[in-house]
């Protein structure tokens, strides 16, 4: 799920208890070499009978675990014990490429595959040093199936990595697929396609967006103490303002950790007009001018370099970094949040006056139905909208804050976008005031100040 911000003109846009029964030596009156037999047999009664504790001899159990293990284990369809097989020797090669990436060897990364994907994997090898990564690991998702010619197989591959950050707590993760030839030494990498949308199972959103950037694009890229910042060489001149107002920002997003530790490095990439439409699938509405997105385990923020003002830029970023800092893993939220979402992150991003007000009055007097849950615009929304519905969630949110005190409104933010939590479930003990009371006051607020 993706969290953007608006364009506007002034303002930017996871048995029972054992019986004692237990038998006894008997007095050993058949050949010692039947009592493996025997003892498996009372094994098996005595597990059938409900799992009551037993404890035989030393002497009467030996040679009995394989005999169960035989009885208890289904033999393994030869088809799959090869494609078991395979993804093993596969897990190696992976691993060879992954110690060549981090070493910095080109020719040993290289070396798995096949010429054809070796422009593929240059590319690659090029822009993941150049953001500075460090640590990559691929693992077979699911076995191997045939690719439909003689010795191809098809294997979809997760890789979880981090950028400039060894050792980091969350690293992220893409799923991409892979085509191999077995026959040789070593299988051998014949297809590594870009990375796909993949749909929740259920509920709304993805589970992956479309391609990264740095699966399509060359980068370039500056890191800072808290910000990696990159784009592609054509804005390679807005690099050093970029990371200036990225490190302010991060200042600020840190403020707004919701639960647990803060991102490891926040990454920024700004995007030009083609990479706008590639990167991440490309799917945003028209009026939003940067957008924060999960990766499995963190958020990446990209802004668009043509649709916010040059003082505006402060403002998107601390925007979206306060969405990476704010927001939970997993990709469980709906539009009924929407309001507390944006309005965080907005409440954040806001220095001195609120620059969308102008379009927040006229929505409230105009369109509003005066319910929080019902705020989030859509894909075709009009951007005068727009801009007056991330008013009304940066009014309602204020009001919270200051009634409350950030650190209430932050474990509501906790309980309702973290551990999807209704408001009404977690308003009383939170606020002490039913959801019903403080959603009228939040109402008669933002009403109040719109006159």
């Amino acid at each position: 799920m993706t969290y953007g911000e608006p364009v506007a003109d002034d303002h930017p846009p996871t048995t029972p208890a054992g019986t004692g029964l237990a038998p006894y030596p008997l007095p050993d009156r058949r050949p010692r070499r039947r009592w493996p037999l025997w003892t498996a047999f009372v094994v098996v009664l005595l597990l059938l009978a409900g799992g009551a504790s037993t404890v035989l001899p030393a002497g009467a159990v030996r040679g009995t675990d394989a005999t169960l293990a035989r009885i208890a284990a289904p033999a393994e369809n030869p088809t799959t014990r090869a494609a078991r097989k395979l993804a093993e020797r596969i897990t190696v090669q992976l691993d060879r490429q992954s110690g060549a990436l981090l070493s910095g060897d080109q020719a040993a990364f290289l070396a798995i595959a096949e010429p054809a994907v070796h422009a593929n994997l240059r590319r690659r090898f090029a822009t993941l040093r150049a953001l500075r990564v460090s640590d990559w690991q691929g693992r077979p998702k699911g076995l191997p199936t045939e690719a439909g010619r003689p010795g191809e197989w098809r294997l979809s591959v997760e890789f979880r990595y981090c950028f400039a950050v060894p050792d980091c707590r969350r690293p992220s993760s893409v799923l991409a697929e892979t085509r191999w030839r077995d026959g040789g030494a070593e299988p051998r990498l014949l297809e590594l396609a870009q990375s796909e949308p993949v749909p929740q199972l259920a509920g709304r959103g993805t589970v992956q967006a479309g391609a990264l950037p740095w699966e399509i694009s060359n980068m370039v890229v500056a890191v800072g103490r808290r910000t990696l910042v990159a784009t592609t060489p054509a804005f390679r001149r807005h690099l050093p303002d970029l990371l200036a107002r990225a490190e302010a920002a991060a200042r600020t997003a840190d403020q707004y950790v919701v639960t647990g530790d803060r991102p490891d490095r926040y990454r920024v990439y700004y995007a030009g007009p083609k990479e706008w439409k590639r990167w991440y699938g490309g799917e945003q509405p028209e009026w939003v001018a940067g957008y924060a997105i999960g990766l499995g385990g963190d958020h990446e923020v990209v802004v668009r370099h043509d649709r916010y003002t040059a003082a505006g830029l402060g403002e998107l970023l601390r925007h979206e970094l306060t969405h990476v800092a704010s927001l939970p893993d997993h990709d469980g939220l709906d539009d009924s949040t929407w309001w507390l979402t944006e309005g965080l992150a907005e409440y954040a991003a806001t220095v001195g006056r609120y620059n969308g007000l102008t379009e927040t009055r006229r929505l409230v007097k105009r369109g509003w139905d005066g319910k929080l849950d019902t705020l989030a615009p859509t894909d075709d929304t009009p951007d005068a909208r727009v801009v007056g519905s991330y008013g009304i969630a940066y009014l309602a949110v204020r009001y919270l804050v200051e009634r409350f005190g950030e650190e209430r409104v932050f474990a509501f933010v906790k309980a309702v976008i973290h551990d999807r939590r209704i408001p009404r479930q977690t308003s009383d003990e939170i606020f002490d005031v039913p959801w019903s009371t403080l959603h009228a006051d939040c109402v008669k607020h933002v009403r109040g100040a719109a006159d």
